[in-house]
């Protein structure tokens, strides 16, 4: 029996191989199985470059943190009732004001920097908000969400103001390919919000349950409730602790109604405490305009006197110099440039490839060695030049799209550019005060060093994001005080990166003590503050030899 055994198991297991050695031969239309493969390029990019991290006080949790005595003034209104609030029991507003007390003080600049940056957005919610006939109080979401940050990311891969999700995004209406992320688009993705949450609050019937929803996903909502029995928010989080492991409500989504409460609470009497009230007439004018596909936007920013950077502020969502080819797309013009820009659409021809990269072909080029000196997929490449052909001559010229940079991608990719960038690495080289270590990304780096992406790369004269270890990189601004110890930090990492996925029953303590490092290390190298949890299904970073 155990022979036989043995046998079925190699038979199967012969049979597995054959059939995905077969499947790897599988080729899509069109595609030449002589090209070399471009994972690394082709890869539709999850990030993209300007990107921003969602800062510590989105996350944070004020359990265990040191909490400062109200004043009467803060008492009063946490004590107040108004809006979405019903009359809750002592033990429910336990969070709600340790959420409120955070905010008023530990985390009041935060609060403040978070106010003065929805000055932008909150006419615009509010009115989309109305015109669904949604409760007022949820424009308040964005600061719960991402702090009114539109180029937020999550570590889940969560985008924009909103913070949604790929998938949930797209069932709204949502693109997000290597071309736009509309999630970062604060006009569509308000909309797209206020959809979401009217469904949510159709199929549970109680707003807090459906805010719930919005953190945690309708079905872990409604699978929750129908084992707990129950049809509200706060008797629900109270059954939590029975539930099942699988089932239990994350402490993200049980903090996440009280955190609402209490910005909520904050955001309706900020002169009672303290803060400077908002201004609701600082919404930019804009004009929106449906842009053909592959228009140049640099381009077009140029025919309004706008650099790329001003361009980009209005139009988050563009991650290109290129607008998406094969389809319309949505600018947002300020009012006082539109004449100029809507004229230069109607005449393209004017002002011809700012966006593009115009690459002469030489002997020997492939459209895999242009795809991997411009970091640009081979198929978006064909797709802008309107090719399937994989044959490319000498003398002819291919357009490359720009990358988002800060500056005008070259036009003409001309031997003086090309100079000025071999110059730019000769100093980059000498000047490099940061070596590249194995597991570093552009976008590690940028975020330990406090910079953006494109500064790096400008500053080293990189025309892909591809590093090698024991690369040499000049970080600029680097001789103030927290760039040194960011470097000295830098150095001290260990050689190889560790994707490590935590299992239930792990701790900090744990961990390192499985990779012989530091807690310390394992808290800076993710971002985790000294209370900071992990739970089972994060993946953490370990440097390990």
């Amino acid at each position: 029996m155990k022979a036989f055994k043995c046998a079925y198991l190699l038979a199967m297991a012969l049979f597995i191989a054959g059939f995905a050695a077969g499947c790897n031969t599988i080729l899509k239309p069109g595609v030449d199985a002589s090209l070399p493969k471009e994972s690394a390029v082709e890869a539709e990019s999850q990030v993209p470059e300007d990107a921003e991290a969602l800062e510590p006080e989105v996350a944070a949790t004020p359990e265990g943190m040191e909490q400062e005595d109200l004043t009467q003034a803060e008492q009063a209104v946490l004590n107040s009732r108004f809006g979405l609030l019903f009359d809750l029991e002592p033990h429910e507003t336990k969070d709600v004001e340790l959420f409120f007390n955070y905010y008023n003080h530990k985390a009041r600049k935060t609060m403040v920097r978070w106010l003065e940056r929805s000055q932008t957005y909150l006419p615009h919610v509010r009115r989309i908000f109305t015109k669904y006939g949604l409760p007022q109080d949820l424009v308040l979401l964005p600061f719960v969400e991402s702090g009114y940050n539109v180029r937020a990311y999550s570590w889940a891969g969560a985008g924009g103001m909103w913070q949604f999700m790929r998938g949930t995004g797209r069932l709204y209406g949502l693109k997000s390919d290597w071309w736009i992320d509309e999630r970062r688009d604060p006009y569509k993705a308000t909309d797209a919000a206020a959809r979401h949450l009217r469904d949510l609050y159709d199929k549970f019937g109680d707003w807090y349950l459906a805010l719930a929803a919005y953190n945690a996903g309708e079905g872990k909502i409604a699978r929750a409730l129908k084992q707990a029995n129950c049809d509200n928010f706060f008797e629900l989080k109270k059954k939590n602790p029975k539930l099942s492991r699988r089932t239990r409500l994350k402490r993200e989504t049980r903090h996440y109604v009280p955190k609402f409460i209490a910005i909520s609470k904050i955001f309706q009497n900020l002169d009672t405490l303290g803060f400077e009230p908002v201004s609701w007439d600082k919404e930019e004018e804009v004009v929106t305009v449906e842009v053909p596909g592959g228009t140049d936007l640099l381009a077009l920013a140029r025919a309004g006197s706008m650099t790329w950077t001003q361009f980009h502020d209005y139009n988050p969502a563009f991650r290109r110099q290129v607008s998406p080819p094969n389809t319309t797309a949505t600018a947002y013009l300020p009012v006082a440039k539109a004449d100029k820009m809507m004229a230069y659409l109607a005449d393209p021809g004017s002002r011809p490839y700012a966006g593009y990269t115009r690459h002469r072909i030489r002997s020997g080029d492939s459209w895999w060695r242009i795809s991997r000196r411009y970091g640009v997929p081979i198929s978006v490449l064909k797709k802008v030049n309107n090719t399937r052909s994989n044959t490319l001559r000498p003398g002819q010229y291919v357009m490359v799209p720009g990358n988002g940079s800060t500056h005008a991608v070259a036009s003409s990719g001309t031997a003086s550019t090309s100079s000025s960038t071999s110059k730019t690495r000769a100093i980059a080289a000498k000047r490099g005060n940061y070596v590249v270590h194995s597991g570093d990304t552009l976008w590690s780096i940028s975020q330990a060093f406090g910079t953006t992406v494109n500064t790096i790369k400008q500053a080293n004269g990189l025309r892909s994001s591809r590093l090698k270890v024991g690369q040499k990189l000049y970080i600029p601004n680097s001789s103030n005080q927290a760039t040194q110890q960011a470097v000295k930090d830098a150095e001290k990492v260990k050689t190889q990166l560790v994707h490590y996925k935590v299992r239930r029953g792990d701790n900090l303590t744990s961990i390192s003590r499985k990779f012989g490092v530091k807690v310390s290390d394992l808290r800076r190298w993710n971002s985790l503050n000294s209370r900071g949890t992990i739970y089972a299904g994060q993946k953490l970073k370990v440097y390990v030899q």
